[in-house]
């Protein structure tokens, strides 16, 4: 399964959504995860409003992720995600990026 991070650095999921200029997209399988590639995207949130085309790209550009992981998220693109089948994650806001995913991994193995 593909998931997406919002990072600034490649350390810790430690980015709102809104304010990635790319994510970073994992594969996680077998108990492992590996970085495949950084996806670059237009900044959404500006202020209290948010630009659309830059969301419809952002959802484009995320299409075949499970799950995108971030710091902080909002009730619309919380929603709109979960209606591409996407869900947003913040559970593990701020900590390390790959004992993160593979924590999550286990979760929806676990059932």
């Amino acid at each position: 399964m593909l998931v997406a991070v919002a990072s600034q650095h490649g350390l810790a999921i430690d980015q709102h959504f809104g304010h990635a200029r790319a994510f970073r997209i994992y594969r996680l399988e077998d108990g492992r995860c590996t970085l495949i590639e950084d996806r670059e995207v237009d900044h959404y949130c500006h202020g209290h409003t948010g630009d659309q085309s830059a969301m419809q790209k952002i959802l484009h550009t995320i299409s075949d992720c499970r799950a995108v992981f971030v710091a902080k998220i909002g009730d619309g693109p919380t929603e709109k995600l979960a209606k591409r089948g996407i869900e947003a994650v913040a559970d593990y806001a701020w900590e390390e990026i790959e004992p993160s995913l593979l924590a999550y991994a286990r979760t929806l193995a676990d059932g």
